[in-house]
């Protein structure tokens, strides 16, 4: 187990995010089609394209071990589970919908309204390709929290205190899931996740309170860490009790 990686400089933080910038513009989310493939073979001309079977196979590894964790720490909590119904990738604009909105690209999200998970399976290549599998973990993870936090009636007032509470969790879930050997870590994935939670960050001088904040990159950072090293008692997560 890796301790917690140092802070990081804000050159290098700009640095980071102007390799990634196309992974910044999703931002929404969590919000209220078809089952698709991994889709690897479309996308823009000369776009960086991932080994097709590993992309899939991380894909499924991320999405099953986020329901397995998040099963067992209902049953640990004696509560009923119930697993988020789909995940849908697609790879067009407007391809799905959530409540009648249609879902732009370069995106992952939870939709409440129709308890589903859908993501660009575009954009989550370019995103595995430039940033490594570990990210598809926190990708998958953070939008399973959304899920997580609609079970459990997790309601908050601004944007920001509910991703970045995710953030804490998708943090839990892969950092116990390492400590429990349900994951293995491997040499550079801290790394990578540091490097993806930077990319995914707000600008510095976006409001807080805004509508559709997530945090910026140190504040991303911190909360996922802080699951990660410490479980979910960071997250203040409502999971107690029987149900």
């Amino acid at each position: 187990m890796g301790a917690m990686p140092p802070p990081v400089s804000s050159s290098r933080a700009a640095r980071l995010a102007a390799l990634v910038v196309a992974l910044v513009v999703g931002a929404a989310c969590f919000v209220g089609g078809t089952d698709g493939t991994d889709g690897t073979d479309q996308g823009a001309p000369g776009a960086p394209r991932p080994d097709a079977t590993e992309f899939a196979q991380d894909l499924q590894g991320a999405a099953g071990s986020a329901q397995e964790y998040w099963q067992a720490q209902f049953a640990s909590a004696g509560r009923r589970f119930q697993p988020i119904r789909r995940i849908i990738p697609y790879r067009q604009e407007g391809e799905v919908e959530c409540g009648g909105t249609p879902l732009p690209r370069n995106n992952a999200v939870y939709c409440s309204a129709g308890d589903f998970m859908a993501y660009d399976v575009n954009w989550a290549a370019v995103a595995f390709t430039k940033l490594g599998d570990a990210f598809v973990y926190y990708l998958l993870g953070h939008e399973y929290a959304h899920g997580i936090q609609v079970r459990l009636g997790v309601r908050y007032e601004y944007t920001i205190q509910q991703e970045l509470q995710a953030d804490c969790m998708a943090g839990a879930y892969i950092g116990d899931s390492v400590r429990q050997g349900q994951l293995k870590l491997e040499e550079g994935d801290l790394e990578e996740l540091r490097t993806g939670l930077i990319a995914v960050g707000d600008d510095p001088d976006q409001p807080w309170f805004a509508p559709g904040a997530h945090g910026t990159a140190e504040e991303r950072t911190d909360a996922f860490f802080a699951g990660y090293e410490g479980s979910l008692a960071p997250c203040k997560l409502p999971l107690t009790g029987r149900r």
